[in-house]
């Protein structure tokens, strides 16, 4: 079984980190680009170096971290870094750092490293809401705005002491989402893409329902990647516990039978289906209107089950000539054979082009950032193991159904 690589080369980032008590969601951020697979170099301002040590920063982004302008001076580093780079992220982005990029000076590494860069620029404010209202501050927003600099945030919430307002750096995730859009390639523009996503909840009275054990993070990570690369993307949503992503269209659907209808009403101009929601095998055969007592129910309450409707199968038996068809599957079998087993059994009866299994558990998948997942191809003998978090599993899809 190999393992998967995506497509798309590692991308050379920059990462520069101003002095600001956000400093620490930097590290976050490093961490979150390096896990993706991207190579990550840290220039911290001496501010910077105030909230968080160099140990710190050469160790999440696994290179040497440089903060003078005469370091390796034979290097021409001070121009050499901005050269090399793919994408450049300022966060946080204080006050300061942003009216020294609008001025063009180049005080430090930082400063030299953003004025001998053409890569895409991204910067993630922080600051307190009073300096954000600044006039000085907009006026340099808004230069940076017309360069063509991007930026992301600043968010609403509490800042530093006991205030609150408009001045927090957006999330890390959120950060690097962003940023790895403006450099890469637009290669899923032009398909259109259907996702379920979450867990059904199939009522018995207005309080109690069956349910599996989902968040949607799978889903909304396909989605979002999806949007970035160009598609236009349906998002079908059952019971989410993740916000969908911006830039997408979102149908709720909270129930199998809801699932059910619009699912096969929007595949039809799909050109790719991903069907990520936890779907309800059985439904109550009927739903009471009043809340079932308990006193009622007695000691031993067995309600009356019916099959639900197979929406995998469904899709797969109207599939149009083209369309994709990815199904997943959640196993609990710790035997990796008969895991692969089921998944092409279930991928040959259903019409499934690509089958994503995964391995769940009290400890596995449900809710984890970072899971492990296997693919199986109709097309191909070969399955294809990707581990990581859920953000890198998504582009790491798209990469291999692109690849077939």
């Amino acid at each position: 079984m190999a393992k998967a690589e995506s497509s798309s080369s590692p991308l050379t980032v920059v990462v520069g980190v101003a002095g600001g008590i956000a400093a620490y969601k930097a590290v976050i951020l490093v961490r979150e680009l390096v896990l993706r697979g991207h190579i990550v170099t840290v220039i911290p301002t001496a501010s910077a170096l105030k909230f968080v040590g160099m140990p710190t920063w050469e160790a999440i982004s696994r290179n040497r971290v440089f903060t003078e302008l005469f370091d390796d001076v034979a290097e021409v580093r001070h121009v050499a870094l901005g050269q090399q780079a793919d994408l450049v992220i300022i966060a946080p982005a204080t006050a300061h750092t942003i009216a020294n990029m609008a001025a063009g000076l180049a005080p430090d590494l930082l400063g030299t490293t953003l004025l001998a860069t053409t890569a895409p620029v991204l910067i993630a404010p922080a600051m307190h809401t009073e300096m954000w209202d600044h006039p000085s501050v907009v006026a340099n927003i808004a230069a940076l705005r017309v360069r063509g600099v991007h930026i992301i945030g600043p968010e609403s919430g509490p800042l530093t002491g006991m205030d609150s307002g408009v001045g927090r750096m957006s999330e890390p995730d959120a950060i690097a989402d962003y940023a790895l859009s403006l450099a890469r390639p637009q290669d899923w523009a032009g398909k259109n893409v259907l996702i379920s996503a979450g867990g059904t909840r199939e009522y018995l009275d207005p309080v109690r329902f069956l349910g599996n054990r989902s968040t949607g993070e799978m889903g909304v990570q396909i989605a979002a990647a999806a949007a970035r690369r160009g598609a236009s993307v349906t998002l079908v949503a059952a019971h989410l516990e993740v916000t969908p992503p911006s830039g997408v269209r979102v149908i709720e659907a909270p129930d199998v039978m809801a699932l059910a209808e619009v699912m096969i009403r929007e595949s039809v101009e799909a050109d790719v289906v991903f069907m990520t929601a936890a779907v309800a095998d059985w439904v109550p055969d009927k739903f009471s209107a009043e809340k079932l007592s308990k006193a009622d129910l007695g000691a031993h309450w067995a309600p009356e089950l019916v099959p639900a409707p197979d929406i995998l199968a469904q899709l797969g038996a109207k599939k149009p000539w083209g369309q994709i068809l990815v199904g997943f599957t959640a196993e609990t079998e710790v035997d990796e054979q008969i895991r692969a087993d089921r998944a092409k059994d279930k991928m040959a009866a259903k019409n499934v082009d690509v089958m994503v299994a995964n391995l769940v558990g009290e400890r596995v998948g449900f809710g984890a950032v970072e899971t492990t997942v296997t693919l199986f191809f109709t097309a191909s003998p070969q399955s294809l193991s990707v581990e990581g978090m859920k953000s890198s599993i998504a582009e790491r899809l798209l990469d291999a159904l692109l690849d077939r």
